[in-house]
């Protein structure tokens, strides 16, 4: 079956499960209609994903990802690591698409190879390609898949061998060398879902162990209010930067926190986090005329440093979701959606008390979508659902070009810039295409998504 007889089957099938369900307990007519926009809408982000990865193939096929402007492509390293085939792979066996899905799992079983003289980013390569292939393995059930995360998460074990356990920021793949002592709580501790995982489904707990031990370094090295800062040096383990806040370079340390509890049941996760959260609720929340923020401040005192949020702070509403604090979560959520409102799209940073971009440009993040399907899940709320079609509109509108999907460089001159991130496919469409979609997809009582929306499962 072609991919457009699939997509008239699947919108059949979509159609009669609605009816199905409409004949057994029939809703008020303003639900009927609901359900069914919310089909179609499932069906679009589908459509528009499908836009995207053609545009891929067309232009950019066997590389790392597209340049949707000037129709070329962009590899992260100078040899191709399959970044978008990768991050994508999920997605379309998500989407039921299922001959796109087999094409792209043969390509990369028979190209991508690890065994390259480069040196990588720890972080980057763990969240996208570690992630990406123990989530497809899950899903597709491949052992090969499986092998290539073995072999990766090897090359990747040099990084942690630095004094204090915390890893090198980058390593190369092929002679285990490692360089860049100054990172950030993010690179260090948003590995664990990935390596714990690797641990579970390989038998291999040198993977677990490591990431484990990076995360409780860095915990250890709060200070007395409970922060952590936004700089650390892996070799001294001192801090090079006392700003703490949820932005980049913090914002998925916090998450990992939770989520290792959520998917690995790892106490010390739960008390890590537990204990990070009292401190965030007591001394980034901040309370203002356009809501509930979460601001940065000094790590040591507590003193305000800035009134400043951005899109990758709105994974935070996500979390407090997932963490049961529905009211918190609820307000911030909105909070981020005036700004999504009253810009159009969400800038990269912007001061919230004045409404001010602080940091131009929108780079197709997913953040906002996320959290947003997370208090759908929770909640049921179409209103929800609601802020899912003007995020989808708003991408449609101003990001949509010939190949595929566009950053923006300007939010106030909707200027588009020749990028398109690996995960727009990952993240930010999938996210869409579940918000949207009739019925649940995934359990949240037995996976977890990692910080790159790869859904991983304790089926160990």
């Amino acid at each position: 079956m072609n991919q457009s007889s699939r997509h008239v089957v699947i919108g059949l099938l979509l159609a009669l499960l609605a009816s199905a369900r409409a004949a057994q307990s029939p809703p008020r007519n303003a639900d009927v209609s609901a359900r069914v926009q919310t089909s179609e809408a499932a069906l679009q982000v589908r459509d528009e994903f499908l836009h995207a990865w053609n545009g891929y193939k067309k232009y950019a096929w066997g590389h790392d990802e597209l340049r949707p402007l000037s129709k070329t492509y962009h590899d992260w390293y100078g040899v191709s690591l399959y970044m978008t085939p990768v991050d994508a792979l999920d997605t379309m066996i998500l989407m039921g698409l299922d001959d796109e899905a087999a094409k792209t799992k043969d390509l990369i079983i028979k190209n991508l190879s690890f065994d390259q003289d480069i040196y990588v980013k720890n972080f980057e390569i763990t969240i996208r390609l570690l992630g990406g292939l123990l989530s497809s393995y899950q899903l597709s059930g491949d052992q090969r898949l499986l092998s290539l995360a073995d072999d990766l998460g090897t090359r990747l074990l040099p990084a942690f061998r630095s004094p204090t356990g915390m890893p090198y920021m980058y390593v190369n793949l092929k002679t285990g060398a490692v360089r860049e002592t100054k990172s950030n709580p993010a690179e260090i501790g948003t590995l664990l879902l990935e390596f714990g995982s690797l641990s579970k489904l390989t038998g291999k707990p040198i993977y677990y162990e490591k990431a484990k031990r990076a995360l409780v370094e860095l915990y250890n090295r709060r200070s007395p209010s409970g922060l952590v800062g936004s700089g650390i040096d892996v070799e001294t383990g001192k801090w090079t930067d006392p700003e703490s806040h949820i932005s980049g370079g913090i914002d998925s340390y916090y998450e990992y926190l939770l989520k290792g509890w959520l998917l690995l049941h790892d106490e010390d996760c739960n008390r890590m986090w537990n204990s990070s959260l009292a401190a965030l609720n007591k001394y980034l929340a901040e309370e203002t005329t356009s809501g509930l923020w979460y601001g940065p401040v000094n790590m040591n005192t507590g003193e305000r440093t800035g009134h400043f949020s951005g899109a990758l702070d709105a994974f935070f509403p996500g979390e407090l979701a997932l963490a049961g604090d529905l009211g918190r979560a609820r307000r911030s959520e909105e909070s981020f959606y005036k700004v999504w409102t009253h810009f159009g799209v969400e800038p990269e940073e912007f001061n919230y008390s004045t409404m001010k971009i602080a940091y131009d440009g929108y780079e197709l993040r997913p953040e906002i979508i996320e959290s947003a399907y997370y208090l759908h899940q929770f909640t049921q709320d179409p209103h929800y659902v609601q802020m899912g079609r003007s995020f989808f509109d708003s991408l449609i509108k101003y990001c949509r070009t010939e190949a595929g999907y566009a950053s923006l460089s300007s939010i106030e001159k909707k200027t588009q810039k020749d990028e398109m991130p690996s995960f727009f496919l990952a993240e930010t469409l999938k996210y869409l295409y579940l918000l949207f979609s009739p019925s649940p997809k995934l359990d949240l009582n037995q996976m977890v998504f990692n910080t790159e929306a790869h859904p991983i499962r304790r089926n160990w």
